[in-house]
């Protein structure tokens, strides 16, 4: 099964008087839509700007593999197991909120912020937070999230490159740039993707993404 779920369809949320635009692709906090809980493991997907000065101030989490992928601009993430860090393109960023944390992402620089950040359950709840960040991650190198039995997979193809869709039996993929388009497996024609498009897929094969110009996605592979 292939469902694709268009930019347009996401939920608007965020705080505009704040400085902040939010665009969720499951429901979520206000925006409840039962139909749309999560996807396996994945429980949230949300494209987040924030303007200079603008930010999250501190908030608490529990019982979630939170994992950040920043797009543009620079992140401020500080939390109560003392961690502070700052964030740029291409680097991601896992916080384990496990028995409770609490943290703060800002956008202490001058320029606009732009970053991707999932929410995924955790096979166990509980125990002790972690914490964990990758520097410039690399195509084609897995990122794995143990605790959700679940691997983040980042590509950055050239205009007419092919990006193969990981088999796993439920793959999410959320496109951040470009234009691309879905092809292969039985399950209907090619699907043109943009930007804040994202796919839902279950138990297809011999998938693969093509980019129409150069692009960037993130692909999940989900129990």
């Amino acid at each position: 099964m292939i469902d694709v779920r268009r930019s347009d369809d996401r939920y608007p949320g965020g705080d505009a008087e704040a400085g902040i635009a939010t665009r969720h692709a499951f429901s979520f906090g206000g925006f409840y839509d039962p139909d749309n809980l999560r996807f396996g493991p994945l429980m949230a997907c949300n494209e987040e700007s924030l303007a200079a000065g603008a930010g999250f101030e501190e908030h608490p989490h529990s019982h979630t593999e939170i994992v950040t992928w920043v797009v543009e601009g620079e992140l401020t993430h500080r939390d109560s197991a003392g961690h502070a860090t700052v964030l740029r393109p291409g680097d991601v960023q896992r916080l384990s909120s496990a028995s409770g944390v609490r943290h703060v992402e800002r956008n202490d620089g001058a320029r606009p912020l732009r970053f991707v950040q999932m929410w995924l359950a955790p096979v166990q709840p509980g125990g002790e937070p972690g914490y964990d960040v990758v520097r410039g991650l690399q195509d084609g190198v897995p990122y794995e999230v143990p605790g959700a039995r679940a691997v983040l997979h980042v590509a950055r193809p050239a205009a007419g490159e092919r990006v193969p869709v990981p088999a796993a039996p439920r793959v999410y993929v959320h496109v951040v740039a470009g234009e691309l388009e879905l092809a292969g497996g039985a399950d209907g024609p090619a699907e043109r993707l943009a930007p804040g498009d994202s796919v839902r897929i279950t138990g297809a094969e011999g998938l693969a993404v093509l980019a129409r110009t150069p692009g960037e996605l993130l692909l999940w592979e989900l129990v």
